[in-house]
């Protein structure tokens, strides 16, 4: 089986040619382009993946797109700045092929010096301890390599746009009862300049919106 990797993109022609070419095979990568400047979309379609443009900014907007654009029954979800290796994917994905869990998470092992800040890893703890009380869920990472079955995603009534995204798809996934678990992947320090984990600013932005979420998301959805 087949299985669809969205990178959602915003400048990362440092690092696609090494994400790219670390694919393992069966697993088919759409770069969902953000708005890239330093020609990204050329380096993505250079390593043979589907290039989806997303005029619509926002991480959530990249992820929700490329979401679209894919076809295999399975999809997963990664960062595409080299902080995390799709080598690693079948671990993710494994427990969801096998019929053992509806959405995986890959839990961050941090592998090498700078690879997660301090800012970043406190405002990750804050935002899981949440997701722990408001949820019942026993994680411990939000999770920056994840997988799911595509359509059942797409039924999931999220709506955010932003940062608020992942924390979002995982909450509506345990209100629909799904089964969530996470599984430890390295996590390594990124190629070129973070826009968001790696910068107070990104962290603080990043926080905020997935706090929108909580406040907004936590409730059961409307039918």
């Amino acid at each position: 089986m087949d299985i669809d990797v969205i990178l959602p993109c915003l400048n990362e022609a440092g690092a696609l040619p090494w994400v790219l070419s670390r694919m393992p095979p069966g697993y088919r990568p759409i770069v969902a382009d953000n708005g890239s400047i330093d020609g990204s979309a050329a380096v993505a379609a250079g390593h043979g993946a589907l290039v989806v443009p997303v005029p619509q900014r926002g991480f959530g907007a990249a992820c929700h797109a490329g979401l679209l654009r894919a076809a295999g029954a399975v999809v997963c979800i990664m960062d595409a700045d080299a902080s995390l290796d799709p080598a690693d994917l079948p671990l993710v994905a494994g427990p969801v092929l096998a019929g053992d869990a509806d959405l995986m998470l890959g839990r961050r092992s941090v592998t090498g010096r700078g690879a997660w800040p301090l800012h970043a890893r406190l405002g990750n703890a804050v935002l899981a301890a949440e997701l722990r009380r408001r949820a019942g869920l026993p994680l411990t990472d939000l999770g920056p390599m994840r997988a799911a079955r595509r359509e059942a995603l797409l039924a999931l009534p999220t709506s955010d746009r932003r940062f608020g995204y992942p924390l979002e798809m995982v909450l509506r996934a345990a209100q629909a009862g799904w089964r969530i678990a996470e599984v430890a992947v390295p996590y390594y320090p990124r190629t070129g300049k973070s826009k968001v984990t790696g910068t107070l600013g990104g962290t603080v932005r990043a926080v905020r919106d997935m706090r929108r979420v909580l406040a907004t998301a936590a409730a059961p959805a409307s039918p």
